[in-house]
């Protein structure tokens, strides 16, 4: 009998040990703080290699410490208002917005989306690690808008006007065309300068609203029409570049604020990283998504310097518009950037 007491009683001290055991090991494998990034597009978007990018250096360079979860195609939240309400509240941690999107919630970063502003990657990638990142971080900070703007990246190249029926050469080729657009007030600004008919559409809708005539033409990066498969209807796209596509990524900041310096200083190494990944995917892939768009019968145009400069000139009106909403200084603050990046 005791013998038989004294057997169980080892087999109970051993199974407590082992729960013991287990449960230290789950302790130990639990991160103690967890970011919830979400983003609109898929896993094939750069905007999601980024994210890859930032959670393999996160998550090493914390030892663990920072868990990083990546939910896509609007799996989190569906809308650009209910996922900033979700930073707002600490319930997402991280989330991308174009500067159109973000034109929603704070329009002077509309700035941005001047067009023909840039000429090249390596200007807008200067200008956009500069002032104009620091200026729009500080006012949406001390609006309380409970958000914390962390980095650009780009977000699928450059945007062009592309078309279903209709090769655009010229400002005059645009004119009574319908074009879709975001519910950004800018673009759709744009759009009349031109002399088209702005048309907004969520990018849900646009592959059917092609299809159907709603719409006769879109102004986006040549790896969304393709991500999107909408060179199946969309025939025709000139180069004319009038916006960089900056995404905008954006922290809760009542979550930020519970971070440690160490761990608030990690999360901004790992953006540098996200960066670098998102960036070098469009540089290397958006060659590539022009020769698609050509195999699926698509022509593309690429206008002249001068046909360019009839692009800049229809549209020279819309500094003013900007400035006639916001005044001068965000436009006085991304024209010197613009100079400073031009002459280094």
């Amino acid at each position: 009998m005791n013998t038989k007491r004294t057997v169980l009683l080892a087999i109970y001290a051993l199974v407590f040990a082992v729960s013991i055991i287990g449960i230290m090991r789950s302790s130990s494998s639990t991160a103690e703080f967890t970011i919830k990034a979400a983003i609109q597009a898929s896993s094939q978007d750069e905007d999601y290699v980024g994210l890859v990018a930032f959670k393999e250096y996160v998550e090493d360079k914390s030892m663990g410490r920072i868990q990083v979860d990546i939910y896509t195609s609007g799996q989190f939240c569906g809308s650009v208002p209910e996922c900033i309400s979700n930073l707002q509240q600490g319930v997402l941690e991280m989330f991308p917005s174009t500067a159109g999107g973000t034109g929603n919630f704070f329009a002077p970063a509309q700035v941005l989306d001047l067009p023909y502003l840039f000429t090249s990657d390596e200007q807008a990638i200067c200008v956009l690690d500069g002032p104009i990142l620091d200026k729009i971080r500080q006012e949406v900070l001390e609006r309380s808008l409970d958000i914390r703007l962390i980095g650009v990246a780009n977000t699928g190249g450059w945007r062009n006007f592309a078309t279903t029926n209709k090769i655009i050469r010229t400002p005059q080729d645009l004119k009574g065309q319908k074009i879709r657009t975001t519910p950004a007030e800018i673009q759709q600004e744009l759009v009349k300068q031109l002399g088209a008919n702005p048309t907004p559409i969520s990018w849900a809708e646009l592959y059917t609203a092609l299809a159907t005539g709603v719409v006769e033409g879109s102004k986006n990066g040549i790896q969304d029409i393709i991500g999107a498969k909408l060179q199946e209807h969309l025939k025709y796209i000139i180069l004319d570049g009038h916006s960089y596509m900056a995404t905008l990524w954006w922290f809760s900041e009542p979550v930020w604020q519970t971070l440690p310096d160490d761990i608030q200083i990690i999360v901004k190494d790992g953006f540098k990283k996200q960066q670098a990944a998102a960036n070098n995917l469009v540089a290397t892939q958006e060659e590539r998504s022009y020769q698609i768009f050509e195999q699926a019968g698509g022509t593309i145009y690429r206008p002249s310097v001068a046909e360019k400069q009839a692009f800049k000139d229809a549209s020279s009106n819309m500094r003013g518009w900007f400035i006639s909403k916001f005044g001068t200084e965000w436009l006085d603050v991304l024209e010197s950037s613009v100079a400073t990046c031009d002459a280094q």
